[in-house]
């Protein structure tokens, strides 16, 4: 496998970036973004044996942990939360992207300071790309998840695979604009790399994964109206209303016992503020990204 970018030789021909072109000059050079992807991509599994294999068996033995740890050990799930290593595995697949795509955006441009010194590229390429690894990452996750929940008996209808869909449109806007906003604060202070560490930490907990919606809703009006200000927990619940309710013996009582009753209204609003954020990002970014050679 080829490595990662590291000069001028392993690129295409650069146009000059157009003077605070933003993400449309990212996506005016595609070529440039597809070679960025496509390296980060093979450098991730070079010298490995089984290569792009390890996308599913580490995804794979990880579930089969969560099942061993949660479902057999812990016993959680019963009568009233079956197939609970499937709720886990949901709430998994949209922790993973959302912590990938705003981790590895939020380091994208310090870890790229020598190609930004030496080349005209449009800044935003970088926590642009590691997006696109992000949700490439999180394939593999979601093909096992389909699988495994098939074979437990999983009945697709059409409004669960719009929930799931709407999840992923919550959190890939979202994660990008972060992404942004702090690749450019990590540069001029390295303090927010750290920082990110410790907050993606605590998505983990701040979601319906290892614990269900129902234990928030146990205590009280208030405190769940402020959980619900989340949009992660959003796009987790939109997607445990896909694969998760479809999977049980009554998705009717499921839905109206382990969701919240504005399920769509709310993802509908968490969707209007994620493109706003990136809208925000967006301006934030070009007004700064100028002085980031000078501070890398």
């Amino acid at each position: 496998m080829s490595s990662v970018v590291t000069d001028e030789q392993d690129l295409p021909p650069l146009a000059p970036p157009a003077p605070g072109g933003g993400l449309f000059e990212v996506f005016r050079q595609r070529y440039l973004l597809k070679t960025l992807v496509k390296n980060t991509l093979q450098s991730s599994y070079q010298g490995t044996f089984l290569g792009w294999l390890w996308s599913y068996v580490q995804p794979g033995i990880r579930f089969a942990i969560y099942y061993f740890l949660f479902q057999v050990m812990m016993a959680r799930g019963g009568e009233d939360l079956p197939n609970f290593a499937i709720h886990m595995v949901c709430g998994m697949v949209m922790v993973h992207f959302f912590t990938e795509a705003f981790s590895g955006g939020t380091q994208s441009l310090l870890r790229s300071r020598r190609l930004l010194s030496k080349l005209p590229m449009p800044k935003a390429l970088f926590p642009v790309a590691k997006t696109i690894v992000a949700l490439w990452h999180t394939f593999p996750m979601l093909v096992i998840l389909v699988v495994i929940d098939v074979l437990v008996g999983w009945r697709p209808d059409m409004v669960g695979i719009g929930a799931g869909l709407l999840g992923f449109a919550i959190l890939l806007p979202l994660g990008l604009a972060l992404a942004m906003f702090f690749s450019i604060l990590n540069v001029f202070w390295r303090d927010f790399g750290k920082l990110i560490g410790t907050i993606t930490q605590l998505v983990t907990f701040s979601v319906p994964m290892i614990y269900p919606f129902t234990f928030i809703t146990a205590h009280g009006e208030t405190w769940t109206q402020a959980y619900l200000l989340n949009p992660v927990a959003e796009a987790v619940l939109l997607m445990q209303r896909c694969f998760w309710v479809g999977s049980t013996h009554d998705p009717a009582g499921f839905t109206e016992r382990h969701m919240p009753s504005d399920l769509w209204e709310r993802g509908f609003v968490m969707l209007a503020v994620s493109l706003l954020m990136l809208a925000l990002a967006t301006l934030w970014f070009k007004k700064y990204e100028a002085r980031v050679v000078e501070r890398l």
